[in-house]
């Protein structure tokens, strides 16, 4: 179907879209050559000046991707795995751009994306089914279908620090660090959080500044990535076992990612067996902690073993043992808020330059114009790094004046928690897809595959849609209730509600507490999804327009 010229009312030519993309990282990029493939005319807006997403936003010291390279990578093209050559086991964020970057021209995408362009607003136009869709240029579009690709952590939360305007030195925010470089030398620095990307970012600018200051309300636990460079030998070795290494992701794992599968809970070893068992995760580094036992997210008693262990390895790293104990995590089970990967963190406050400032009690009081006031002391410094995490999962949405039936918004709809059918659509937003969106793994799974999932389930269910002429499709009340009740209960299993994560949108003050990933896992919900999808799409409504024309291949 070809873009169309219609009249708006103010009588101007709009162009019409059969489908309008929001975003281009790597659910926006992919979601534009499967729609490409079947011939529709897309459109994609993306906010950043190029492809990347929370890759071209994301360039704060030591930044890297904490899912393993040769499996943090697209899968949909068996030539694209095969020639792309990572450098390192864990892959920085330029490498992981200039991967995107190399998707984009590889695949002749940015003929049909509008770069620095965010959508400020998007409205059912319940008279002809279809969506008008307003830019940041001014410009409105007409599109059949809208494909939210925004990404669960791309809005970034910025504090509301008593005094931090008139803060007289840099600022900087992870989620928004500068395209140029960054230099520290004989700086005295701040970084306000202990998150991940404080705990990539610290032991960098610990070897920069004149003396790092961490501020910490809540310590993480982390695990060594031991990171290294990748061989030849290497990356040939993992490219002959792709087919099983993404068969094995998508159909068995529970985040998506190759790994060996316990077949054990913890207490059914005893101790000696248990402490070498996580000693060789611990040495082995990486996420795949996690996977010494098929117990440590269900049983508090179990996860405990897990806590203890690595709360013993900060106590070995850490020389002093005040500080040890800070950074130990004591109210919350480990894994339940994501588990951080890092190179020479806990080692780091080891050095003469850095100090550890806790401020669980009396928080960050005040931003003086030269220094950082907490527990009526004043720590001078020269640069803020505010490392204060993201609204995740719903904030990038909620940004955007989405409106569906009568008017309703969005953001009235969410307003006690994010509310979806599988995590791909909302009951009263008809034609409105959201790919990774909460109620789906998520951020609980290795993104890229948990990406191509929702694409490839979206792609093929508007040509299922096309060879029935229907026109449009909308999630029902009673399927999204059902699906919403079953999330929580799912995680109630769990030891994840314990923690005040942004799992819960915990980190925004006032955000309802609901837990918004799907933890039934990337397997188990990729069956599900099947499972509706061969029921002719059970849950959803699909209705044929009276009149305009129908969605066709060009």
């Amino acid at each position: 179907m070809s873009a169309l010229p219609t009249m708006s009312g103010n009588d101007h030519v709009a162009t019409t879209y059969d489908v309008v993309v929001v975003g281009a990282g790597f659910a926006g990029m992919y979601m534009l050559h499967r729609l490409r493939g079947l011939g529709l005319k897309v459109r994609v807006y993306e906010q950043g000046g190029d492809v990347g997403g929370t890759w071209y936003w994301n360039r704060y010291p030591g930044a890297r991707c904490d899912v393993e390279s040769m499996q943090y990578s697209y899968s949909f093209s068996d030539e694209l795995q095969q020639e792309w050559d990572w450098s390192e086991r864990y892959a920085p964020q330029a490498e992981i751009l200039n991967y995107a970057r190399h998707v984009a021209e590889r695949f002749d995408l940015r003929k049909d994306i509008q770069f620095n362009t965010s959508v400020d607003r998007a409205v059912f136009d319940e008279s002809d089914s279809t969506w008008q869709v307003t830019t940041s240029d001014g410009k409105t579009v007409s599109a059949k279908f809208v494909v939210l690709a925004t990404g669960c952590l791309s809005n970034a939360r910025l504090p509301e620090f008593k005094g931090l305007p008139d803060f007289k030195g840099k600022v900087y925010h992870t989620g928004h660090w500068p395209h140029e470089k960054v230099d520290f030398t004989q700086q005295r620095v701040a970084v306000v959080g202990t998150g991940s990307s404080a705990i990539q970012s610290i032991p960098v600018i610990a070897r920069q500044a004149r003396h790092l200051y961490v501020f910490q309300r809540t310590p993480n636990f982390s695990i060594p990535a031991h990171n290294a460079a990748l061989t030849a030998e290497q990356r040939e070795a993992f490219r002959k076992i792709y087919p099983e290494v993404r068969r094995f992701a998508r159909e068995e794992s529970r985040n998506g990612l190759y790994a060996e599968l316990p077949d054990r809970g913890a207490l059914d070893d005893g101790d000696n067996a248990r402490r070498a068992r996580y000693e060789q995760r611990w040495a082995n580094g990486g996420l795949t902690f996690m996977f010494a036992y098929n117990n440590l997210i269900l049983d508090q008693a179990a996860n405990d073993t897990a806590a203890d262990f690595v709360r013993a390895k900060i106590a070995e790293i850490v020389r002093d043992p005040q500080t040890a104990k800070l950074l130990q995590p004591d109210n919350h089970p480990i894994g339940s808020k994501r588990i951080c990967v890092d190179t020479d963190y806990y080692a780091t406050f080891n050095r003469p330059n850095v100090t550890l400032v806790d401020i669980r009690e009396r928080g960050i009081e005040e931003i003086l114009p030269n220094a950082v006031r907490t527990g009526a002391k004043d720590y001078e410094v020269d640069a803020l790094v505010l490392a204060t995490g993201f609204d995740a999962m719903t904030g990038s949405v909620a940004r955007i004046d989405i409106r569906g039936r009568s008017g309703q918004t969005l953001k009235q709809k969410w307003a006690e928690g994010p509310k979806t059918y599988l995590g791909l659509m909302c009951a009263g937003f008809p034609n409105l897809f959201i790919i990774t969106g909460p109620g789906s793994p998520s951020v609980l799974s290795n993104m890229i595959i948990s990406i191509e999932q929702h694409v490839d389930w979206i792609a093929d269910c508007l040509v299922w849609m096309r060879q029935r002429s229907l026109e449009m499709m909308e999630a029902s009340q009673q399927a999204e209730d059902h699906w919403v009740a079953h999330v929580n209960e799912v995680a109630q299993m769990t030891v994840y509600p314990q923690a005040n994560s942004w799992y819960m949108g915990a980190n925004i003050p006032g955000k309802p507490r609901i837990f918004m990933p799907y933890i039934g896992g990337v397997g188990v919900y990729r069956r599900i999804c099947d499972d509706v999808a061969a029921k002719g799409y059970e849950g959803f409504a699909m209705t044929a327009a009276e009149q305009g024309e129908r969605m066709a291949a060009s």
